[in-house]
């Protein structure tokens, strides 16, 4: 598995704790950056890394921005994107069981490192249950579809 990782300048200290709890995992890591705290825009990070889902180019990916919140709107922008902003475990699993989510937000100024480990943790572990949720992922590709007929 390859996880496609990017953040802005407030979730530069967590992205290197999570991409070292990635390699813990034996997971390859795609980082697309920013590697340091001067002040970036974080539409140019998130769409690094929505792109590389988009296109499957990697299996998955992360971002982090101080709330989760720019990243996830930028990020649910692209077709075959289902970015879940996950600020506790619950959510973590719930994106990954019904939703199937293929990139994991965190807000590095709402949640600790310690619990976005355990986040990234339930996340990669948490399998898609399919069944009735498969009927509700077709719907949101029906969706995206007949939005690009209105470009």
């Amino acid at each position: 598995m390859i996880i496609a990782v990017g953040c802005d300048h407030a979730g530069v200290v967590l992205k290197r704790e999570v991409v070292k709890c990635l390699l813990d995992y034996s997971i390859g890591v795609k980082d697309v950056g920013t590697n340091d705290e001067t002040s970036v825009d974080y539409p140019d990070y998130a769409a690094l890394v929505a792109s590389l889902v988009s296109r499957k180019e990697v299996d998955r990916g992360i971002l982090i921005c101080g709330s989760g919140i720019g990243m996830s709107i930028v990020a649910n922008k692209f077709k075959n994107v289902r970015a879940a902003l996950c600020n506790d475990l619950y959510t973590a699993s719930m994106s990954r069981q019904h939703n199937d989510a293929n990139i994991l937000v965190l807000g590095s100024r709402i949640i600790a490192d310690e619990l976005a480990k355990e986040i990234v943790k339930v996340w990669l572990s948490t399998e898609f249950s399919g069944g009735r949720h498969e009927q509700r992922i077709k719907k949101i590709l029906i969706i995206e579809e007949s939005l690009e007929d209105t470009k």
